[in-house]
């Protein structure tokens, strides 16, 4: 066959199209023929070499990418048969390859680099030829040199085995010439010579070396060796050096051992110089120095060429270079250092392995040095060499440890770490034994110790640190440099890890660890790190199998070790942190466990129990900080544990011993006041179980010696300790303090501001007074309650109080406040004990603590700091406990307490965790004086009627912070007044529940005549249930959940205390008592729903209370309610003021008729005020709801009096358009026309008047609706005021809406719709404005939003035709709205389209084409004029009315379609040949709707259609374009007869598939819609496959190509018959005018064309293709097209239908090469 033919196909002609398409100027393009030139390569690498050839004579100048070709070149000769190898045609390729090198200088062009690569392709198959070639460009005067010799590196890299044998040849012509080259040019020929070296050692792995270097190439090596040593190792460029360098460390195995032991000693200070210099040229000179010490210490031709004493200097400038590398970590060094840290440990290693015992005596000295990089280095190579040198190292273990032990002090961090890590590794090899291994545990065990505090301050200070005697500083910069930056933190880290490593992993260690671990633990030093030894001694005891006989025998026999009772009494005052760092309270209680033998027998299984506790409250730390009184309560447990452990050992001795542990460990703490404060307690506990007095005075003596009440942890510390001793020793205490009193000075004021104890310096008051009360205050609390009377008499009776008010300090003002807090408790447990007694001038007290919360400089409240607020927060707890006690609060002092600390509500929510307590125990207070103040029931309901009064102002805040405080003070109020009111009554006059109280039974509370005046419960007016109701009610909605859920539960305990109480005897409410208690308890109903779930729906929860407080209320109570709503309703917050709307309408709603006329108007006046005065717009509408409710259910003639007066008034007075916030008065018509009930009397009126306005306005056509025709002044301010209420009405949407416009309906829509187009088309804006305004209100009162959202859009358009479609888009909205008045508008719109006017048949063509598919089933009487009337326009002059009666036809109901097929379908058919494009287009979109209804018929146009839409999917319009293919898809449903229509879908298949790659997506995806809806009509299974992957659906065009191959594969299996078809389908779309298109043809042609082994088809069109493809891609202006064609020039050669043209060569080529050949032959 013509296609199989080589001569048939311009395969050369291709091949020189994509070579020459390397130079386009598109990236794509340029991309597309190197990939089809490198996948061509290997199938005819001939002719690809010789278009190649071609195309480069001209080299870089005259072709663009001359490095493209040769790249294409090297793959094909890479790919060429030994037997297609010509040696004339490489060697002309070579000289080509070589020209373009020498042509130019520079040597590193991405050309040169291209061209070398084909060298070295060369030399794969012809070295010699190759080698030639470049020998003959080698010369000194050849500018080319180095490129040459930087091919031959690369030649040996790729090619070691061909290279090796011939590197005599390169060594004799490049080492004549290597004396003169170039500074410039010498790290090429360096980097030649390391890369020939490297192929010499690859070479040795497949034959011995022996082979190659014989005496001649030795001898060049020993030149070249010379010479680079000599003069290029020397050289001033650094980059000549460092390659030198790199070049002599290869060659220093193939030297000869003479030549290398003399160059030694010039060799290795050169590879040493390159250590001052950066990262990389560090590493190389290291791989230098590594393989020099490898060939001259551990070759196997001789004894070694280096003595120790030589390498000296190498290892001195090596340990340098590990300090520098040691630490870096991170960047772009990190690979390189790490590098160079294992290279130089290998150097050191193979030093080792010659001189082990010099190296280690080296090392040692080096480490003995003063210098930190020396001593740094020196410790990692022998962290790095002792597992490795063990053997050899073994009798060195003594000195090593010596060695080791003068390191013990160093003081730099860098070798603090290498120090730790070696002791770990000497652990590993048990080299720790003895005194010496304890000495380096405890090393690690003080570097453990640093806490975080210590380094903060290290890092800060940057100078020095010192936990007590041990130094660590930070070296300077130069100094980190070299060593590396080694953080404290770090160094901790290694020594924790070490130890624990030892501890753990090493079972020879356990000689060493115990006991010594336990002396590890009471050094203050050693503090930081008793975690981590505890961890140990854990581990230990629980892996080691120590057993408890050993264990005390081992720590009885060392003096050393600390007794038990002295670890007891360190470990237990460290417990007072649970969150300090690694777990130290869970690895302490721990270690107590395993420690337990060591203590008195009884204490084991008390700890067994007890501990486990102890370690559950601290193990979740993160739980724990979220109780912020954590630290208070985890310190009393240690107390309690203490305590409890003291109980149960029961030997006075032990604890006698105990107590002299904890007293001697004071000076462990001497800084740290915290823990000398738990210390403090630990020995006041322990003093109150021991009877010895004269013991537990000098302990309490020694106590206060050792405290600092400076610090106010420490002060209150021993202040409780003191408290502690009093429970037993409370006479030793006092006379304690009492001697202090006595040694400060004469007076109480002087003995004040003397010397305090026995300290030398002069402490401030403030602290002796702080001091003072609180050990007073403690040891009254804890005092038993039988001796504390008098001694509190006594304290408070010498005035010694008041002296203690000149305190400045918070916290010593903290400290006076909480001691008479304490005495106030005191006298409360007393009579919680049966022992009560009165606290004299309990007033004074009062004062006290009122003077000691404020500020010295008067500011109030403007002083926020949170001293401050925790000082006032004490105080008023202080003041609660005062209130509390007897004698009663007198009303003055009443007022002033409450005067003075009300103010606290407003304090900022901020620091909340300051201002928080201070509002709670404000809240206990107020409650304190409620439950102490009024001698009867009703001067109580006075007082908290007072209080809430005060605290309104807070409840109705607008912040939320202040309404939560203010609500929550309010309900503990009223759940302390309840429980005095409602519990019952006493006779002895007893407060609260008591023994005596009588249950009064609810029939009878309302009787209380007989019972005395002093007992009478307050009544329920007092309590002002309207006033109160109407405060709190808005509450129940507002935002905050929990001031919704306080409220609520304020209202139920105002109901239930009332519902307790008696009533008036006037009272005549009309709720059953019964009915009450429902309400209530519905009320309780919702509280309890709400404590459960907050998130439940606020607007339900309100409805429930709303309508609970409806039932509960007296008709006087809601009478006030209703006229105090107006304050609800503009509260601060929107939805409590929503709440408050809706509860009137609620109360109005369901008690309204209780209302009398003067309620109603009061109430409708106070709600019209709250609608002037809110501003918020939502906020006046539901108070106009509120209104209409009211008119519904009371009297409506006189809300509607109320309402019209206001708004005839704004009328006449205001500019109501122009009002800030919208007049009021239209938003009470919004609402009334919501209405059902008050709608049709309020607008029947403005209805009628509006509607007869309309007609005649209509009527006449124009005129002015405030002239003369509405009767004068009056009635054009009333016929303004109906417009505006009729928009209003319209706009309120709903039934009111349809049924204010039902009567005339019809013709109002008609002659808004005709106007709106006359109005339009005569420009008469002065009406149109009034009429938007009207059919804007009449599309709010259908409801619909779209309407109004077109008018508001387009209704001032009066550009082209936006008008017209405009009137279609409110038709279509209004036949939804009012679906039963389509019929009448129509009728009269039908007859517009008869009038002349372009206009109005525009515009009731507009209206008709919506409203006719809106016509319901059944009405086809009505829809048959309609149909005609649109067919008869369908050739109307107007395209737009021509499309709108198409519209209109194709938008019949479905359920009337099939009646009027045939006449559509005709219409459709004839107007898709319409000459307006408009017409069109609206025809396909017309036909696409018509079929999506399935009608019947439309298989007699099927073709006719098809034909037509073939037609239009070639427009250039995209929209056009894009349905013609949705169209013809949906006309696949209707293939029938399928044979007929099936020849169209084949005739449009390729144009469908080439469409799916479209440059517009909407055509794209209605092609991918199309063939998925004709894919079943061809019964491909394996079709319909393809179509549900990914790539179908992909915009990629490499995605798109996989799917056109897999779809020609498919064609050419199953639709073998149509592929002649297809083919000249696709061909026609090489001229589509959509580049796009014409790629995807080309890729889809050559596909199918690659694919297919039909000779028919590829005689008939694989020549064809094949020469369009090389036309358009040598000559098409577009890149995707180019591109696409090179790589389908590539897909169609290397298909197995064309294999002829692998023989192929150029033909003035193949001449060329003829005569090439004949003249060799002649040369031969």
């Amino acid at each position: 066959m013509a296609a199989s033919s080589g001569n048939s196909i311009p395969a050369p002609e291709a091949i020189q199209v994509l070579v020459s398409s390397l130079a386009d100027e598109s990236p794509m393009v340029k991309q597309a023929s190197m990939t089809s030139l490198k996948s061509l390569a290997p199938l005819n690498p001939l002719l690809v070499l010789d278009c190649c050839l071609t195309v480069s004579r001209g080299g870089r100048r005259r072709f663009g990418n001359i490095a493209g070709v040769f790249q294409v070149m090297s793959i094909a000769v890479s790919a060429l048969e030994d037997s297609e190898v010509d040696t004339v045609y490489m060697d002309k390729l070579a000289k080509l390859a070589t020209a373009e090198i020498i042509s130019s200088k520079e040597i590193k062009a991405d050309w040169q680099r291209a061209a070398s690569s084909l060298l070295v392709a060369i030399g794969s198959h012809l070295p010699d030829l190759m080698m030639e070639e470049l020998f003959l460009h080698m010369s000194a005067q050849n500018s080319a040199l180095p490129a040459m010799v930087q091919i031959l590196a690369d030649f040996a890299i790729s090619d070691a085995l061909q290279f090796t044998p011939r590197l005599k040849g390169v060594l004799s012509r490049v080492l004549p010439i290597l004396g003169n080259v170039r500074d410039q040019h010498r790290p090429i020929f360096a980097h030649a010579f390391k890369c020939w070296c490297q192929a010499c050692w690859q070479y040795s792995v497949e034959f011995p070396l022996s082979s190659i270097l014989d005496s001649d190439v030795t001898s060049f090596l020993n030149s070249a060796f010379e010479l680079l040593l000599q003069n290029w190792a020397t050289s001033r460029d650094l980059k000549v050096r460092t390659s030198a360098v790199e070049a002599l460390g290869q060659l220093v195995g193939l030297v000869t051992r003479t030549l290398l032991k003399a160059a030694l000693p010039k060799f290795v200070p050169t590879i040493l110089e390159l250590y001052k210099r950066d990262h990389n040229t560090a590493f190389l000179a290291t791989c230098s120095l590594h393989n020099l010490l490898n060939a001259s210490l551990l070759s196997e031709k001789g004894s070694t060429l280096l003595y120790f004493e030589d390498l000296t200097v190498v290892l001195s400038t090596l340990l340098p270079v590990v300090c520098s590398y040691t630490d870096i970590k991170q960047g772009t060094y990190f690979s390189v250092g790490l590098k160079t840290y294992n290279e130089v440990q290998h150097c050191f290693l193979t030093v080792g392995l010659v001189y082990p015992e010099q190296l280690f005596s080296f090392l040692v000295n080096k480490s003995k040095l003063k210098e930190d990089q020396m001593t740094f280095g020196a410790l990692c190579v022998l962290k790095h060499l002792l597992p490795r040198l063990s053997e050899a190292w073994h009798n060195k273990r003594p000195a090593l440890i010596e060695a080791i032990t003068l390191l013990l002090d160093e003081q730099n961090l860098g070798v603090c770490k290498a120090l730790a890590e070696l002791i770990v590794v000497m652990a590993s090899h048990c080299y720790l034994v003895g005194p010496s291994g304890e000495l380096f545990v405890e090393y690690l065990v003080r570097h453990c110790a640093m806490s975080d505090q210590e380094i903060d301050e290290l890092v800060t200070s940057k100078d020095s640190f010192s936990p007590t005697n041990l130094y660590y500083s930070f070296q300077q910069k130069r100094a980190e440099a070299k060593i590396g930056s080694v953080r404290p933190t770090e160094l901790r880290a290694i020594c924790e890890k070490g130890l624990l490593l030892v501890t753990i992993t090493i079972p020879e260690m356990e000689h060493v660890l115990w006991p010594f671990m336990l002396k590890m633990i009471i050094p203050r030093l050693y503090t930081g790190a008793v975690a981590t030894v505890c961890r140990c001694i854990s581990d230990m005891c629980r892996h080691r199998a120590i057993h408890s006989e050993r264990m005390i025998r081992e720590c009885r026999t060392r003096v050393d070790i600390p007794r038990p009772e002295e670890l007891f009494a360190r470990l237990v005052v460290l417990l007072h942190n649970p969150l300090a760092r690694e777990q130290l309270a869970t690895q302490i209680l721990t270690v107590l466990c395993y420690l337990a033998s060591l203590f008195p027998k009884n204490i084991s299984l008390f700890w067994q129990d007890e501990i486990p506790k102890l370690k559950a409250y601290v193990s979740d730390t993160e739980d724990l900080k979220q109780d912020l009184s954590y630290q208070e309560t985890w310190d009393d447990m240690i107390i309690n544990f203490l305590a409890e452990t003291l109980d149960v050992v029961q030997d006075t001795d032990w604890v006698i011993s105990l107590g002299n542990a904890f007293a001697k460990q004071y000076e462990l703490y001497t800084s740290d006041d915290e823990h000398s404060a738990l210390l403090h307690r630990c020995l006041g506990i322990l003093l109150q179980k021991v009877d010895n007095r004269t013991y537990v005075r000098d302990k309490i003596d020694w106590m206060y010696k050792q405290s600092n009440i400076t610090i106010p942890e420490n002060r209150l510390g021993l202040a409780k300790a003191m408290g502690l001793v009093a429970a037993s020793h409370l006479d030793t205490v006092l006379d304690k303090l009492k001697e202090i009193l006595e040694n400060i000075g004469e007076s109480v004021f002087q003995r004040f501001l003397a010397f305090f104890s026995d300290k030398s310096k002069i402490i401030d008051s403030d602290d002796i007074h702080a001091a003072l009360a609180l050990m007073y205050g403690y040891a009254a609390r804890y005092a038993p309650s039988t001796v504390i009377e008098a001694r509190i008499d006594a304290l408070v009776g010498t005035n010694m109080l008041s002296h203690l008010l000149i305190v400045r300090h918070p916290s010593a003002k903290q400290a006076v406040i909480t001691a008479i807090d304490l005495l106030g408790l005191a006298v409360i447990n007393a009579a919680e004990s049966g022992i009560s007694f009165p606290l004299k001038k309990r007033d004074i007290l009062l004062d006290y603590i009122l003077t000691l919360m404020c500020p010295h400089d008067e500011e109030g409240f403007s002083d926020l700091s949170v001293e401050l607020l925790r000082t006032q927060a004490l105080a008023l707890s202080a003041c609660t406990t005062l209130v509390s006690v007897d004698p009663k609060l007198t009303n003055e002092m009443r007022n002033i307490v409450m005067k003075a600390t009300l103010g606290f509500f407003a304090l900022p929510n901020e620091p909340a965790d300051a201002v928080n307590p201070l509002i709670h125990n404000l809240i206990t207070l107020l409650c304190a004086i409620l439950l102490t103040s009024g001698e009867d029931g009703r001067s109580r309901a006075e007082q908290l009627l007072h209080i809430l009064k005060q605290i309104d102002q807070y409840v109705s805040s607008p912040l939320d912070y202040q309404r939560k405080r203010g609500c929550l003070a309010v309900y503990e109020m009223l759940l302390k007044f309840r429980t005095l009111c409602v519990t019952g009554y006493c006779t002895l006059g007893c407060q609260g529940s008591c023994t005596h109280i009588k249950q009064v039974d609810r029939t009878s509370r309302f009787n209380v005549a007989n019972l005395p005046s002093a007992f009478l419960l307050p009544s329920r007016d007092a309590l002002y249930l309207g006033d109160r109701v109407i405060a709190y009610l808005p509450r129940c909605a507002d935002t905050n959940s929990e001031v919704r859920k306080l409220a609520a539960q304020i209202l139920d305990q105002f109901f239930d205390i009332s519902l307790s109480l008696p009533r008036p005897v006037a009272s005549n409410s009309s709720t059953p008592i019964e009915s009450s208690y429902a309400a209530l308890s519905s009320l309780e109903d919702v509280i309890a729903i709400l404590r459960k779930d907050t998130s439940i729906d606020p607007s339900e929860v309100f409805n429930r209370v709303i309508s609970s407080v409806c039932i509960l209320l007296t008709k006087d109570e809601l009478v006030a309610t209703l006229q105090g709503c107006s304050v609800a309703i503009c509260d601060k917050v929107k939805s409590s003021a929503e709440g408050g709307i809706q509860a009137v309408i609620e109360f109005v709603t369901r008690r309204g008729n209780e209302l009398n006329e003067t309620d109603i108007s009061r109430t409708a006046q106070s709600l019209l005020s709250a609608a002037v005065h809110v501003t918020e717009k939502s906020l006046r509408h539901e108070t106009f709801v509120a209104i209409s409710s009211l008119a519904e259910h009371t009297s409506p003639g006189v809300v509607y009096n109320e309402v019209l007066t206001a708004a005839a008034r704004d009328i006449v007075t205001k500019d109501i358009l122009r009002m800030p916030g919208g007049w009021p008065m239209q938003d009470a018509f919004y609402v009334f026309s919501q209405h059902n009930e008050l709608s049709s009397s309020f607008l029947e009126h403005l209805i009628s008047t509006l509607s007869h306005t309309s007609v005649h306005k209509a009527d006449i056509g124009k005129g002015d609706l405030s002239g003369d025709s509405v009767g004068g002044r009056a009635e054009n301010e009333i016929l303004q005021a109906a417009i505006v209420a009729l928009t209003a009405f319209f706009r309120g949407g709903g039934k009111i809406g349809k049924r204010a416009v039902e009567h005339d309906y019809a013709s109002v829509t008609a002659i808004l719709t005709l106007h709106l187009g006359r109005c339009h088309s005569s420009s008469q804006h002065e009406q149109l404005r009034p009429l938007l305004i009207a059919f804007q209100a009449f599309c709010e009162c259908v409801g619909d939003l779209e309407m109004g959202k077109i008018l508001a859009r387009d209704g001032e358009h009066n550009v082209d035709e936006k008008w017209i479609n405009l009137i279609g888009d409110l038709a279509g909205s209004i036949s939804i709205k009012r679906p039963k008045e389509v019929s009448a508008i129509s009728v009269i719109l039908s007859k517009y389209l008869n009038q002349p006017v372009r206009f109005q048949r525009e515009a009731a063509a507009a209206a008709l084409s919506e409203f006719v598919r809106h016509i319901n089933e059944g009405s086809g009487s009505v829809l048959e004029p309609i149909v005609e009337a649109l067919c008869r326009h369908v050739s109307d002059d107007s395209p737009m009315v021509r499309r709108l009666c198409l519209r209109g036809l194709v938008q019949i109901p479905p359920v009337h379609i099939n009646t009027y097929t045939k006449e559509i379908l005709g219409v459709i058919l004839a107007l898709l040949d319409d000459s307006d494009d408009s017409v069109q287009l609206t025809a396909v979109l017309c036909l696409l709707s018509i079929l999506e209804l399935a009608p019947n018929g439309v298989e007699h146009v099927l073709i006719n259609l098809s034909v037509r839409l073939r037609n239009l999917q070639l427009s250039m319009d995209t929209k056009m374009r894009a349905n013609a293919f949705a169209a013809f898809g949906a006309l696949s449903q209707y293939g029938q007869p399928r044979d007929s229509f099936l020849e169209q879908v084949h005739a449009v298949l390729p144009r469908l598939v080439l469409h799916l790659l479209d440059d517009e997506y909407s055509v794209r995806q209605a092609c991918r819609n199309t063939i998925k809806q004709v894919a079943p009509l061809m019964e491909i299974e394996d079709l319909i496959s393809l179509l549900n992957t990914n790539r179908y659906v992909s915009d990629h065009r490499s995605d798109y190509q996989e799917f056109l191959r897999d779809l020609a594969r498919l064609f050419i299996q199953h639709l073998a018959s149509r592929v002649d078809t297809y083919m000249a389908s696709i061909i026609q779309a090489f001229d589509a005018p959509w580049p796009a298109i014409q790629a995807n043809a080309v890729y889809l042609s050559s596909s199918m064309l690659s694919l297919t082994d039909d000779q028919h088809i590829l005689a008939s069109y694989y020549h064809q293709v094949f020469g369009l493809l090389v036309s358009k891609g040598s000559r098409s202006t577009d890149a995707i097209v180019r591109a696409t064609c090179s790589s389908a020039l590539g897909m169609l050669l290397k298909s197995t239908n064309l294999i002829s043209w692998r023989v192929d060569r150029l033909e003035h080529i193949d001449s060329g090469r003829s005569s090439i050949d004949s003249e060799s032959s002649s040369r031969r």
